[in-house]
């Protein structure tokens, strides 16, 4: 979850890998650093804490140097201390590492036993003793390094600098990403493309097992048997623009207002624009006979694809299987022949998600995963990959992302039940327009930042809040408890409305708030009966509904928001954006860090 950004250049160093950082800030944010190599030695800075901790450091003690490795950490082994940051440098060496080192224990006993202290409680302190103790042994440094790489076991990303050596940068990835960046008579490493955007439009991707070795004029890449090899340079499309913050406080509050836009985008993508009929990639199975289908997703994206399940089995009447990653990859389920898994990721990377597609893929499922990133791990070794069209995501919480991901999902049910003979084209053209419609219901939405804000009062002054939904409407709930739970930190949980009788309902009293997802078209008298049960018993009910909504629950909600009437369909994707917004005003007024919540990343690379 760490982010790593590095250079070999002919400009200091230090300006160059510290703004990189900024721009990974997103994947860890407990500490930071950065080491140069200066007239030929290894100088370092860190800190504890954010990066403008580690701006106040470097006023107190400036790096020289044009080549240089950084890092923001995603603490796993070892406290969030300023000893424990990264760069580690041990003799000669300097490095940053992302990931898990598995057998660092029995690295850390072999290296101690040969006489050698470490300093730290992270894992990543072995990497630097395993290189040094190579350096010291008389290995040059490219050398040095491959024996290295060949004693680790785990998921990694690292960067390495050596003493003596200015006009050198070696990097190897295994399990975690690592970019290059192609300068003039400068050369860049990166955790992802977010960090290289500013520096170079020329990006290679590390594969698994890859190292590389760069200098200023020169790169090469080499695969976990020491030969060369070649990855192919692609253009980035990021701008500087696509990652700063607009004017907005807040790059959540940026992403929120992107929902119109990302939802708008992805449907461009995959709807024709004369025929207005869904129009996917072709697909390496035939819809019309899959038995079942496998959604794997982890976060937020799970929630996602808890809609798409609905939406797979009501339309396309295909039955779905559906577990959150990191527990289905140790399932180890029966998989049908042939069959087909859907996996679901923001940056496509993450690495359980990443975990259970090799998995699948081995039991002989054809890979489909739907990513915002189409060049990640995930993209690579997926057999095909529905690119939704969201924009850079640099605030911790998902939103546009997620809104997104449903858009792809509901374009994938539509042109399955097609499929499957189950839509004639009167309905299948009234699905499309549904869709069709959307950004501009979103942009109607985003109207309603004062009411959700009246609502928002009412939650900063809950310890615990509970959100109900029925059927299709409960991932919804889902994602409004856990976006509340990030950010805010206020405990949320949230329950089928039909499931509140049978336990959660003892929960309630004056000082529980209730918040429902009640769109008239779906299931709307059970939730309203659940909803007077809760407020039978003192419950504070919240809700977001419609107009014909409303007007049945006027009597029993203290608070409304009411939305733009949307067909049952796309309720799900148009919900989401109001209680994504309600968790936002609620940490806007508890005063939390909104962008980077404590203890948590953007991009899980580790499991």
């Amino acid at each position: 979850m760490c982010g790593i950004c590095g250079v070999v250049g002919h400009r200091p160093a230090t300006p160059i890998v510290f703004e990189g950082l900024r721009r990974l800030e997103y994947r860890g944010y407990d500490s930071s650093g950065i080491a140069t190599v200066e007239h030929g030695r290894l100088a370092r800075c860190r800190a504890a804490g954010k990066l403008d901790n580690l701006a106040k450091a470097l006023e107190e003690t400036p790096l020289s140097g044009t080549t240089g490795i950084g890092h923001t950490r995603w603490a796993t082994h070892g406290a969030p201390t300023t000893n424990n940051a990264h760069p580690h440098r041990v003799g000669k060496v300097a490095i940053v590492h992302n990931g898990i080192i598995e057998n660092f224990s029995d690295l850390k006993k072999t290296l101690e036993a040969g006489g050698r202290t470490f300093e730290t409680e992270t894992d990543s302190e072995a990497v630097a003793h395993l290189l040094d103790e190579h350096i010291q042994n008389g290995l040059p440094p490219r050398e040095a390094a491959f024996a290295t790489i060949r004693q680790l076991q785990g998921a990694y990303a690292i960067a390495m600098i050596f003493e003596g050596h200015d006009n050198l940068l070696i990097g190897a990835r295994h399990g975690a990403p690592l970019a290059i960046g192609y300068g003039e008579g400068e050369m860049f490493l990166g955790s992802d493309s977010l960090a290289l955007a500013p520096l170079s439009s020329q990006i290679s991707y590390l594969e698994d097992g890859d190292w590389c070795v760069l200098t200023r004029e020169h790169v090469e890449i080499l695969d976990g048997q020491g030969r060369a090899v070649e990855r192919p340079i692609q253009t980035a499309s990021l701008t500087t623009g696509q990652i700063g913050k607009d004017g907005y406080r807040h790059f959540m509050e940026k992403e929120l207002h992107e929902h119109p836009v990302a939802i708008g985008q992805t449907l461009q993508r995959i709807i024709d624009p004369v025929t207005r009929r869904i129009a996917l990639p072709d697909m390496p199975f035939d819809a019309s006979t899959l038995s079942r289908a496998t959604i794997t997703a982890c976060g937020s994206a799970f929630y996602a694809g808890m809609v798409g399940r609905y939406w797979l089995e009501e339309l396309a009447r295909l039955p779905v299987d559906i577990d959150v990653a990191s527990e289905l990859r140790y399932r180890n389920p029966p998989q049908p022949d042939k069959g087909l898994a859907l996996l679901i990721s923001q940056s496509g990377e993450t690495a359980d998600t990443l975990g259970v597609l090799r998995e699948l893929k081995t039991a002989g499922q054809s890979i489909v995963s739907i990513l915002n990133v189409e060049h990640s791990t995930m993209g690579r070794e997926s057999d095909l990959v529905l690119g939704m069209v969201a924009g850079p995501e640099i605030s911790v919480a998902s939103t546009k992302a997620f809104t997104a991901q449903l858009a792809v999902l509901a374009a994938l049910t539509i042109d399955f039940a097609r499929q499957r003979n189950l839509l004639d084209e009167k309905r299948e053209r009234e699905l499309t327009d549904n869709l069709l419609d959307l950004p501009s219901h979103a942009m109607e939405v985003l109207g309603l930042f004062d009411q959700i804000r009246t609502m928002a009062r009412v939650i900063a002054q809950a310890r615990d809040v509970l959100y109900l939904g029925r059927g299709i409407c409960m991932p919804v709930a889902q994602e409004g408890a856990l976006k509340l739970k990030e950010i805010s930190y206020i405990h949320a949980e949230a329950y089928a409305a039909g499931e509140l009788k049978h336990g959660p309902i003892s929960l309630i009293d004056p000082s529980v708030p209730v918040v429902a997802i009640a769109p008239s078209t779906i299931l709307f008298d059970k939730t309203l009966s659940n909803l007077q049960e809760a407020r039978a018993r003192g419950g504070r009910i919240l809700v977001f509904t419609d107009e014909k909504g409303a007007e049945r629950l006027k009597d029993i909600a203290e608070h409304m928001v009411i939305l733009p009437d949307v067909s049952a369909f796309v309720a799900p994707i148009l919900y989401t954006i109001p209680v994504q917004i309600l968790a936002y005003e609620v940490a806007l007024l508890k005063g939390t860090d909104v962008d980077q919540p404590r203890n948590l990343a953007k991009s899980v690379t580790v499991e």
